[in-house]
């Protein structure tokens, strides 16, 4: 048997997997487009296609450009009028923003536990978790595949709730054929550096209630009214515009998405037929309904006890040894240390739910033993790529012993 890389043996792969993001010259056209037209913020023609382009693929009537992901989740909140005293479900397996906005918009997020099958917002669980303060539920569409909307939307509407979709990771994602925040009241989007269209930091707001359009219109834009006078704020707002140079890199970057998330399915297909011949490693599971996955990430479920014990953290040492990048992923949001420090500056704790130390088990084991991810441009190699992923673990399952024994 070859020696396992960690102990000094050759590893599976020395190349590198396809650079994030990909660009090229109509990137450098369009930014050099914008920099020579001199309207490089409000004036400028970027934004306005954008939004017209976005929301026609996410089939929405209306978007609004903002400055990041995050803010987008705050902005939609505030215009679902979520504030002091309100409550939002969110699940706890997610990136801080999901709570942080939550916080940020003065209401408090209730955790509930995933699914263990797909890590998405357990359906089953948010009942439950429902009080008389509850405003709000934001299901994330984590890693690109889309939250169980059909139960969500079916709770939201009996119990008078808003649903705002994190659609963070899910650009292009479908839901029985639905664009990701088509479904929900709102849906918001991030355009971070490793997002799947990306212009390094952005985000953007789609929904189809006009109303909410508007809100979300004045309060990204100082208070504006759509069709006011310049310098009159009827609302409070804030600048939360986005400029003009990131809107003409996501127009470019738009225009290779579909490519690009074809090439991830199919890769990610691949990967999950070659994964069931070794034991102990398990793929999230595709829901029936979801007829498009982002695939942000592709999250592999470990199994220590088929791998004779050995934890995944040395699993993901010896896999980066053998050239295959991977990580274990976000810990529980209700251990973090903003979640006590947002309810000390804040002075929220509703009367009716007492404070006490959460444990929700399925979050627990997939932060603390089961979660590997591999990111969104593993996905944009080729089968060869593909199968030195593949070729790596079977390397490390092959070899296990010599992992037991350090």
């Amino acid at each position: 048997m070859a020696k396992l890389a960690i102990d000094g043996g050759d590893p599976v792969r020395k190349e590198p997997f396809p650079r994030w993001p990909v660009f090229g010259d109509e990137e450098r056209e369009a930014l050099d487009e914008v920099l020579t037209g001199g309207q490089w913020g409000i004036g400028g023609e970027k934004v306005d296609l954008l939004v017209e382009e976005f929301s026609r693929l996410h089939q929405t009537e209306f978007a609004v450009a903002v400055t990041t992901g995050t803010d987008a989740l705050q902005i939609a909140l505030t215009a679902a009028s979520a504030g002091p005293g309100d409550e939002v479900i969110v699940p706890a397996y997610t990136f801080a923003a999901t709570a942080t906005a939550v916080f940020m918009a003065n209401a408090m997020p209730v955790f509930v536990d995933i699914d263990p099958d797909t890590y998405c917002l357990d359906a089953g669980q948010i009942e439950s978790a429902i009080t008389g303060r509850t405003k709000a539920i934001i299901p994330v569409h984590l890693a690109g595949h889309s939250a169980e909307m059909d139960a969500i939307m079916s709770i939201a509407r009996r119990r008078g709730l808003i649903v705002i979709e994190d659609c963070a990771q899910a650009h292009l994602a479908e839901w029985d054929g639905r664009k990701a925040g088509s479904i929900g009241d709102l849906g918001c989007f991030s355009f971070q550096s490793s997002k799947n269209i990306t212009s390094g930091e952005g985000g953007m707001i789609v929904t189809n209630n006009r109303d909410f359009a508007d809100k979300c219109w004045s309060l990204h834009n100082c208070g504006r009214e759509r069709g006011g006078a310049w310098y009159k704020h009827p609302y409070l707002g804030g600048n939360f515009r986005m400029t003009q140079f990131q809107a003409a890199l996501l127009l470019v970057q738009m225009d290779r998405a579909a490519d690009q998330a074809k090439i991830r399915t199919e890769n990610a297909a691949y990967l999950t037929a070659k994964f069931e011949q070794i034991e102990g490693i398990r793929p999230l599971k595709v829901d029936e309904h979801v007829t498009a996955h982002a695939y942000h990430l592709y999250i592999l479920r470990y199994d220590q006890k088929a791998f004779a014990g050995v934890s995944r953290e040395k699993f993901i040492e010896a896999l980066a040894a053998e050239g295959i990048p991977a990580a274990s992923g976000y810990v529980p949001l209700y251990g973090e240390g903003f979640v006590a420090d947002a309810l000390q500056r804040l002075n929220f704790l509703p009367s009716n739910r007492k404070r006490k130390t959460i444990s929700l088990p399925v979050t627990e084991r997939a932060c603390n033993k089961e979660a590997v991810w591999l990111t969104q441009n593993l996905l944009l190699g080729t089968k060869e790529d593909m199968d030195s992923i593949v070729a790596a673990i079977s390397k490390i399952k092959e070899n296990i012993g010599d992992l037991v024994a350090k």
